[in-house]
């Protein structure tokens, strides 16, 4: 390479970076002038992620993790929007984007399935996105018998699929390098589909396996919401014992407290107090309590997630 040409070759290079940081500048400006930008407002105006690696050249990582931090910045604001119409249009579009820019970001297909499954209005309701944008991953990267795995969680959740999650468990099982229990995950699913306990098994397979702390503390807070199911399933019991023994159904814990079916108020995982509606002696979370909302049935719908990192 002439002298000229590498000059020219750094003369550009500098030139990108700094308007890629005058970008980054002025969206921090924005954002601490005229607050976070409303989703309704959100517009992508190039929704190829091939064309935007073209245009990122040797940038493609830093300019995919712009992506993915608009992609997080537009999920949360459309999640704690109050709009009865809100969208998440955009969210697999810049999803599509940061992995088509980066193919191998692994967050961003494993949190942007979270966040496309995710039951509406929490979330984008899309199950069908979150397999779509994990099998793109293992696409990329056919090592990751993570995604394969993820997508079995996708249909056990969130579609209530468990012959096609035990599929697909069977089938991250044969990648290269996977653990040993993923088989027998995938014969529990078959067996015990939407059981407690079979939810308690998937969650605690994940917790120790999973790559990242925010996946583990994920697969910890959803634990925690299958101990407060059993909580509450149990603080049922001690209601309907009192109803028997007393003809009337308890006004507070405190008289399930002075009839020795309980030793004090009762906490959920969190520490929270449980509620009791004196009316109908339905048990339950507290509204300030961070594990809402609950699954329903042995399993079922998504709870909330906590925030994800940046990276």
């Amino acid at each position: 390479m002439t002298r000229s040409r590498a000059s020219g070759s750094l003369a550009f290079g500098a030139a990108l970076v700094a308007l890629v940081a005058c970008f980054v500048s002025l969206e921090v400006w924005r954002d601490r002038v005229y607050g976070e930008p409303k989703p309704g407002d959100a517009v992508l105006y190039v929704r190829s992620g091939a064309a935007v690696r073209r245009m990122s050249l040797s940038f493609a990582p830093f300019v995919s993790d712009i992506y993915w931090v608009r992609a997080v910045q537009y999920y949360g604001a459309t999640k704690l929007s109050n709009s009865p119409a809100k969208s998440y249009d955009l969210l697999y579009p810049l999803l599509d984007i940061t992995t088509s820019v980066d193919p191998r970001f692994n967050i961003a297909y494993r949190f942007g399935a979270i966040f496309l499954a995710e039951g509406y209005p929490g979330g984008a309701g899309r199950p069908d996105l979150a397999v779509k944008l994990l099998q793109k991953g293992f696409r990329a990267n056919p090592g990751k018998w993570q995604y394969l795995q993820d997508t079995g969680f996708v249909y056990y959740w969130w579609l209530g699929d468990y012959k096609k999650a035990a599929y697909w468990f069977d089938r991250a099982a044969a990648v290269e390098g996977a653990p040993w229990w993923l088989k027998s995950l995938a014969a529990v699913t078959l067996a015990q589909g939407g059981d407690r306990r079979s939810s308690r098994a998937l969650w605690e397979s994940l917790r120790e396996t999973a790559d990242n702390a925010w996946l583990r503390n994920n697969a910890a807070f959803r634990l925690q919401q299958l101990d407060a199911l059993d909580a509450i399933d149990q603080l049922t019991a001690a209601v309907k014992t009192y109803e028997a023994r007393t003809g009337a159904r308890p006004a507070s814990w405190a008289a399930l407290v002075r009839a020795r079916l309980l030793r004090g108020v009762p906490l959920d995982p969190t520490g929270t107090p449980f509620t009791l509606d004196p009316a109908t002696g339905a048990v339950g979370l507290a509204p300030e309590s961070r594990l809402n909302p609950l699954p329903t049935g042995q399993q079922a719908g998504p709870p909330a997630f906590p925030p994800a990192p940046a990276r």
